[in-house]
Order: C-alpha cells, then structure tokens, then sequence
C-alpha cells in the first residue's frame, strides 16, 4: 500500500507534467478547435464540464494538503461528518445535475435535421466513404473520400452503411452519428469556417477501420457552386499519348465493371466514381496524395496499402501499362 500512496505533492507535479499534453489537441481534426456551430455547443459542453472538473480536483487536493501538512492533526468529528456528507452527499448530484440539464438543453439543436438547403448522401463503406450531391439540374454527383460544404449553412446528411455499422465523424464540425446497415441516420452541420478539416469512422468496422478517413472543405458559397458544376461535368480527354494509352488499358482490363468515369464506357457501381478523381485531396480514404506514383502503388498492390481492401491487385499488367493508367488517373481532374 505504501509503494502505491502517491501524496498531494506527487498529484500537483503530474498535473503540471500533463498540462502541456494539451498542445496536441489542435489541428483539423479537433474537438477543441470548433469550426462549425454544432462543434463550438459540444466543446462548450466540455469546457464547462472540464471546469467544474477543476473545480472538484482543486478542493479535494486543497483539503488533502490542509489536513497532510498544514494542520495535520486529529480534527473536530462533526465538522468531518459535515464534511464527508456534503462534499460526498450533496454536491455530486448537484453537480452532475446541473452539468446533465445543460448537457441535455443542447440535443434538441444538435439532432435537428435540416430538412432545408444541401442535403448529401454519405454511405460507409469497408473502407471507403461514397458521398452523393444532387445537382441543381436534378442529376447526382459521386465523391469518395471527400466533402465539400459552403460555409455558413446548414447541410443534412442521410447516413447509410451496406455492410457493418461505422460512425460519420468531423471532430472540427460536429458530433458522431453511426451508420447502420438498414437504416438510414440523419445529421446536421454549419460550419463557420474555411479551411481543410478531417474526418473519421469513429466505430471500429475491420481490418481497415484506421485507414477509413475523408477530407472535409469547407468553401465559400460561391466556391462550392462552381465546383459542383465542374463535378457534375464530363471526365476531361487524355492530355498526351500516355494518358491516351491509360485510358484504352484502363477499360481493356476491366477496370469500368467496378468503376465510372463519365464520358466514357466505365460505368461500375461497386467501386469509387473516378470521374474527377484527379482532383481530389487524397487517395485510398485519406491514405495517399492523389499523384501518379501514388496511383500506381495503389493499382500494383491495394492490399498491401489497405489489408483486407476489396480491390484486386494488378500486378500482372507489365509496368509501363501501371504506369500509363496511373497517368490517366492523375490528370482526371
């Protein structure tokens, strides 16, 4: 028991240790660095429940220090009964009471569906993300692994899995929501800011399940506008003889059962639309840069890059043919 007392003194010198541990909870994928409104309701949340923490934490050490070294001695038996029954009675369903009903006054707003504006289409996927826009034309655009917001309005999500349960999460923006084979979820953001922001599956789903990430850009409007119009568009041609030479042996091998390109015969369901695949931020879920060496590994060995990954290797096709449809691919912007 001896070897497992730690003192006052020992606690405070922890808690000055870990205070700088705080610094790594920034960056785009931070609950503590809200971009979006729902974001800035749940970190709010916390901060009132950190402090409160604090609070607690400070008394506690502050009675320990006061009876271990500034009056350590017997002390008078009621006022220690006061104390236990208040402080071990009274004040933790206080506490928590009022740290429940602030808790509870923010769900109303954070599960309300916008049943207005943008609504996107997001199905997960072992283990890849497959995120659907309408287009002002009534039509449907394709993503994978990435969404794209205006800032400054709310957007819905319809939540859907077809294999196992995954959970849609943008730290920086909003809360968790899981996705359930069967049922489709729903969810809610408005970003607040402009920036490049990372997203996660937050439930365990596989082998994979690490490597299951998106990028999140949040655009102005007018941004988002143009740019959905340009994915709504046709795969630009081949730029160049090895680009022309990727495309013939990306549909002679039979890359378009699984995949699309619109604009030519690919037209598969299975796997990610590559339409503008080019232009996306990454590859792979979050895995890779969206280069042509990048394309090439990917093609050459999926498994080897993301374990248990339904993509065939084609490692069969000689090196220059690899080369010529990760060129292809690149340029599909």
């Amino acid at each position: 028991m001896d070897a497992m007392y730690l003192s006052p003194r020992s606690w405070g010198w922890r808690a000055l240790i870990a205070l700088p541990l705080l610094g790594g909870c920034s960056g785009p994928q931070s609950t503590l660095q809200p971009a979006g409104v729902d974001a800035e309701q749940i970190a709010r949340l916390f901060w009132w429940m950190s402090g409160f923490a604090i609070l607690i934490w400070g008394v506690v050490i502050g009675c320990a220090v006061f009876v271990t070294y500034i009056k350590p001695r017997p002390h008078d038996s009621r006022v220690a009964r006061w104390l236990i029954l208040g402080g071990g009675v009274v004040v933790p369903p206080l506490v928590l009471g009022v740290l429940l009903a602030f808790g509870l006054s923010l769900l109303p707003s954070l599960s309300a569906p916008a049943e207005d504006g943008l609504q996107i289409s997001v199905s997960g996927e072992r283990w890849w993300w497959r995120v659907r826009y309408p287009t002002p034309s009534g039509g449907t655009v394709e993503l994978a692994n990435e969404v794209r917001l205006p800032v400054g309005e709310r957007v819905g999500f319809r939540l859907t899995s077809p294999d196992v349960i995954h959970s849609f999460w943008i730290p920086s923006l909003g809360g968790k929501v899981d996705m359930i084979p069967g049922r489709t979820t729903r969810l809610s953001l408005e970003p607040t800011e402009v920036g490049v922001f990372r997203g996660a599956c937050a439930e365990f789903c596989g082998t994979s399940h690490a490597l299951m990430n998106f990028r999140v850009v949040v655009m102005e409007p007018d941004a988002f506008d143009t740019w959905l119009e340009r994915q709504a568009s046709p795969a630009r041609p081949p730029q160049g003889e090895v680009a022309r030479r990727g495309q013939e042996a990306f549909l002679a091998n039979g890359c378009g059962a699984c995949h699309a390109i619109r604009g030519t015969s690919a037209d598969g369901v299975l796997g990610p639309d590559l339409t503008h695949v080019g232009s996306r931020l990454s590859l792979a879920a979050g895995t890779l840069p969206t280069d042509a060496e990048s394309f090439e590994r990917w093609i050459s060995h999926p498994d080897d890059i993301k374990p248990g990954v339904n993509m065939p290797a084609f490692d069969m096709l000689p090196a220059p043919q690899i080369h010529s449809i990760a060129t292809y691919l690149s340029q599909l912007e």
